[in-house]
């Protein structure tokens, strides 16, 4: 006999294909006990507070740069050439471009805010101490992720603060001895910055940082469901 609503912790789900094409998922996949296990079942400690959000909310944020940045990418042409004209066609021309712009653009600065506040709670709560070193590892390479990520999307509107600012940028590891001359030709790809630095930075802003940045935020979750949350001070 068919079941007429489903149960999923809170929710009721009383539609027959929704039950039907969920029932078959979970014959395979065993969803309902994963999501009843881990997530309804997992019940937040009372202690917790304002400051123990902005690790979510920075995940939050993630998720919203991830989101905002692919639909920026339907418009946006990574040449010296279309760059600049591009992202004001997105801010001009697109419905609704502007909006998805400007959550991107602020998103990535209230992200290294609310990074660096968790960042600054964990420290002072001693959360990093034993046995969670690796995942204070893991929070400071992700804080260094959203670093790489915010300076190689600065210089892809290719405007002249842009521009400036990616020559300062590169300009500043020259200066470590033996290998910075090296650091700075890598980064730019030449002597000048040109096509061959937008084309790396672009590379780097939407396929490389991303895809190891969600691997560790994924390892640093991990670690979190295994350790538990930390107990209050």
């Amino acid at each position: 006999m068919e079941r007429e609503t489903l149960e999923l912790g809170p929710m009721r789900i009383r539609n027959r294909q929704a039950i039907r094409l969920f029932a078959w998922l979970d014959d395979r996949l065993g969803i309902k006990e994963i999501v009843d296990d881990e997530v309804f079942e997992k019940i937040a400690p009372a202690y917790l507070g304002l400051w123990s959000c902005f690790g979510g909310i920075s995940f939050f944020l993630f998720i919203s740069q991830v989101v905002t940045g692919a639909l920026l990418l339907v418009y946006y042409q990574p040449t010296i050439a279309e760059a600049h004209a591009s992202v004001a066609a997105i801010m001009n021309e697109v419905p609704f471009g502007w909006l998805i712009r400007g959550l991107h653009a602020w998103g990535s600065n209230l992200m290294l805010i609310a990074i660096m506040i968790h960042m600054a709670k964990i420290y002072y709560a001693g959360i990093y101490k034993t046995p969670r070193e690796l995942n204070w590892v893991a929070g400071v390479s992700l804080f260094l992720f959203t670093l790489g990520l915010s300076f190689t999307g600065y210089l892809l509107p290719w405007t002249q603060l842009a521009y400036w600012a990616t020559v300062v940028g590169t300009e500043t590891p020259a200066a470590t001895p033996l290998v910075g001359e090296y650091i700075r030709y890598l980064m730019r790809g030449g002597e000048e910055i040109g096509q061959v630095t937008l084309t790396r930075f672009f590379a780097i802003h939407v396929m490389i940082l991303p895809i190891i940045t969600g691997l560790t935020v994924g390892l640093h979750l991990l670690q979190i469901r295994r350790q538990g949350i930390s107990g209050p001070l």
